[in-house]
């Protein structure tokens, strides 16, 4: 049974859980507004491997949340995972961090998953409520009529924290929802898609993997 150690440091949130095959074990995060990561990210990993009674040779790969998101938090999670990898010699799995917030809702309809940027702008992906991506990754400035066209056949839900600034500048929709509850990525949410990665062997070459920043504006 693959034990798989995922990371999630996108924003504030520093996360990590445990999962083993299609189950999730544990996990343990903070969000500070101060981004922690430094200080808490490796504490947390030996913390979650001790009280789970893990080896670390017992894991079978590391998962880590490529973006879009901030560069500090990013780089942070990226480093610890692929000291991990390359200490264990085992696989490096990455999932995007706008699919990891659209794995936390069960939704009949498409979700929008969005991280806040700059001005009036987002970065946002839109998916079935399979998981396939709908439109792809991109920032976007919002406005009174985004995801117009998508709300007048489907309905929508948006989640992440740039659902605060798509609720403010939208106007009124009954088909575009909020959830509130979803606001950053978290690790927890992560197990199901790394296991379906695992399987296929879809993996990430440690040597040349660098993840996806959002734009150079926010780099902290």
């Amino acid at each position: 049974m693959p034990y798989i150690l995922s990371i999630e440091t996108s924003t504030t949130n520093c996360s990590v859980s445990l999962s083993n095959e299609n189950k999730l074990i544990d996990y343990q995060e903070i969000d500070s507004p101060n981004y922690s990561h430094s200080e808490n990210l490796h504490v947390f990993i030996d913390d979650l491997m001790k009280r789970n009674k893990l080896k670390f040779n017992e894991l079978k790969a590391c998962a880590i949340s490529r973006g879009p998101g901030s560069y500090t938090g990013l780089r942070i999670g990226l480093s610890a995972a692929k000291g991990i990898c390359f200490g264990l010699d085992i696989p490096l799995i990455s999932i995007s961090s706008l699919k990891v917030l659209a794995n936390a809702v069960e939704f009949d309809g498409l979700i929008v998953s969005t991280m806040d940027a700059r001005r009036d702008e987002v970065y946002s992906c839109v998916f079935d409520n399979k998981l396939n991506v709908i439109c792809e990754e991109k920032p976007e400035v919002i406005d009174n009529s985004t995801y117009s066209d998508l709300a007048l056949k489907n309905k929508l839900l948006i989640v992440g924290d740039g659902q605060i600034k798509c609720k403010k500048l939208i106007d009124n929709n009954e088909n575009i929802t909020y959830d509130p509850k979803i606001l950053k990525p978290s690790s927890k949410y992560m197990f199901s898609i790394a296991n379906e990665k695992f399987k296929r062997d879809d993996f990430e070459d440690l040597a040349y993997f660098e993840p996806k920043y959002l734009k150079e504006f926010r780099t902290n």
